[in-house]
């Protein structure tokens, strides 16, 4: 079924054709005038290009056609040819019950297809860091979105799991613990189960392996020399390799947990890297590998290039696999077992150029489908309030734990005090988390933005705690209304201005939805959950819903009420932001 404004547009289609137009699409678009017309209708001006007419002329003959209609109020002609429309009570009145039955009226999908989702890319051992906070927000709600739209979405962590990192962790481990099985290549029995190593060693030990190896070269060495040799598949490394791996993705899992981000994959570059000989193999028989200076690559350039693509590196001189040849087996295994119609990367806007490279060799070797679309979605930086990248007090980059622990504790002040002990701190971290999450979706995608931890929890203004606090009040008025007894199974009653700005907003979901998805950047949804929550509060302060005497307009309220709730449930749900009971 379309929305309520699509099925506008259908039907005024068809009589533009029964005037005798042809005409591919018509647009509806919300009034910049509302004194004229909840929607105005452009088309007239192109129309008149392509009949030689008056564009005032053949909006005449349209307006003519559907002014009788009992699904329009009103419609007149402004300026040259703009057709002004004001849908009737009745039609209003009528969406409104059709929503308040199916609340996924806006979502539904005709052509849905797979979508392939990375946006993960958390290295093992190593701490997420506040860096990691937007490709997790914008990701998981882009797959929310996705799903929600009626598109099978997964999603990979795609762990940097497979690099120089582990060889100097796993050095470090050495030099502290040289008489370990792991480091014996004569060592012929059952390796320990237990890892040798807690999360808070390896938070400890990486930062430190990493400045020895950057002051000393021999240490980078022996660091290079014990990655290889893990990579080679020397069995004792490869078993401290998978107890690493559990300790860290297991807290790497906590961290996504608290911050509402899912994987239906947990994957990482060993994985993809399992691929790369049969790949390989594949893109030599495709003759279109070549060699240069001891190495082997694809030429990626293009005819209308208007910037240097340099070629993708297949094989790296010293025979080793490049940071490309990686992802690009990744694709090759993600068309294998899951065939993706589409495939999103999410990563910061210097990322551009390598995608670019591997996209290409995916397309000319035939990897994909020359229909299947590869997509690399950038986003901007979030840095402090000072305009200055996010750093703990000591001058390093702060964790992602411990930007949402500042947030908590700010959330935790607006909390009610007869909230108390593991309850408070579950609400806070909730609200906490509501905070991070709208203030990050909120501006455009590609927007660098400011966190500001008092700003982002306050209860009033574009804020994730406004959302909670205004949507956990009409929670609370629904249930009031159960335990006295009021029912409410109809809407049947426009009160006023404030009701009908309701309404129409309601409207505009369908066309916020599918901006939001094909731009993929959630800001067009976060401000539509402020508009529509604010008109609602609008009503909310103006009106004593539960002691109103005229029982009709009641009901009404309350069926508005419950739409507008079930559909902020909906959305904030999109925005990977969770409701608590109360606050």
């Amino acid at each position: 079924m379309s929305s309520f404004i699509e099925q506008e547009q259908n039907y005024i289609k068809s009589k533009i054709k029964e005037c005798g137009y042809d005409i591919d699409e018509v647009v509806l678009n919300i009034s910049s005038r509302p004194e004229f017309g909840d929607y105005q209708f452009n088309g007239a001006m192109s129309m008149a290009k392509n009949y030689n007419k008056n564009p005032r002329e053949i909006a005449n003959e349209i307006v003519e056609k559907i002014k009788f209609d009992n699904r329009y109020q009103d419609i007149n002609i402004a300026g040259p040819g703009f057709i002004n429309i004001t849908f009737s009570n009745e039609s209003l009145i009528n969406h409104v019950n059709e929503l308040y039955n199916n609340i996924n009226l806006n979502y539904e999908n005709d052509n849905p297809k797979t979508i392939f989702l990375d946006y993960g890319g958390a290295n093992v051992a190593k701490a997420l860091h506040v860096g990691h906070l937007r490709s997790a927000n914008i990701g998981e709600a882009l797959k929310r979105l996705a799903s929600s739209l009626g598109n099978k979405a997964i999603a990979d962590a795609h762990l940097g799991d497979w690099g120089r990192p582990i060889g100097l962790v796993m050095l470090e481990i050495k030099k502290r613990h040289p008489e370990l099985p792991y480091f014996d290549n004569n060592f012929n029995g059952e390796y320990p189960k237990e890892s040798p190593v807690s999360n808070d060693d390896l938070m400890e030990i990486y930062p430190l392996a990493s400045t020895k190896a950057k002051e000393d070269e021999n240490y980078m060495e022996e660091a290079r020399l014990m990655t290889a040799s893990f990579q080679d598949g020397n069995p004792g490394l490869m078993a401290l390799w998978h107890h690493i791996m559990n300790v860290s993705k297991t807290d790497i899992k906590r961290i996504y947990d608290r911050l509402n981000t899912t994987f239906e994959v947990w994957e990482g570059e060993s994985d993809g890297n399992k691929y790369i000989p049969e790949m390989t193999t594949y893109l030599e028989n495709q003759h279109i590998v070549e060699e240069s200076e001891g190495a082997r690559i694809i030429d990626v350039k293009e005819e209308n290039d208007d910037h240097e693509i340099p070629p993708l590196l297949l094989v790296k001189s010293n025979g080793s696999a490049s940071y490309e040849t990686t992802d690009l087996a990744c694709i090759w295994e993600r068309m294998q077992k899951w065939s993706p119609d589409e495939i999103w990367y999410l990563t910061d806007a210097r990322q551009a150029l390598h995608f670019e490279q591997v996209f290409r060799a995916a397309k000319k070797s035939h990897i994909v489908k020359d229909t299947t679309k590869l997509e690399f979605i950038p986003f901007g930086t979030m840095n402090g309030s000072d305009g200055k990248p996010f750093k703990t007090r000591d001058g390093g980059v702060m964790t992602l734990e411990s930007l949402l622990d500042l947030a908590k504790s700010e959330c935790e002040k607006k909390i009610l005090p007869n909230i108390t002990g593991e309850e408070r701190d579950k609400i806070a971290d909730m609200v906490a988390i509501a905070a991070v999450k709208y203030a990050d979706l909120i501006p455009y995608r590609l927007t660098d933005y400011n966190f500001d931890p008092v700003k982002f929890s306050d209860l009033q203004g574009k804020t994730g705690p406004y959302l909670l606090y205004s949507t956990i009040r009409m929670r609370s008025l629904l249930r009031k209304a159960d335990e006295v007894n009021i029912s409410y199974k109809q809407y049947t009653k426009i009160n006023n201005k404030i009701d009908r700005d309701i309404i129409i907003c309601l409207l505009s979901l369908r066309s916020v939805l599918t901006k939001s998805i094909n731009v993929k950047s959630l800001n067009d949804i976060a401000e539509y959950l402020y508009k529509i929550t604010n008109l609602y509060n609008n009503l909310y302060a103006n009106n004593h819903i539960l002691t109103e005497e005229d029982k009709t307009l009641q009901e009404s309220w309350l069926v508005l009420t419950k739409t507008i709730y079930d559909n902020n449930l909906k959305l904030l749900n999109i925005l990977g932001i969770e409701v608590p009971e109360k606050m």
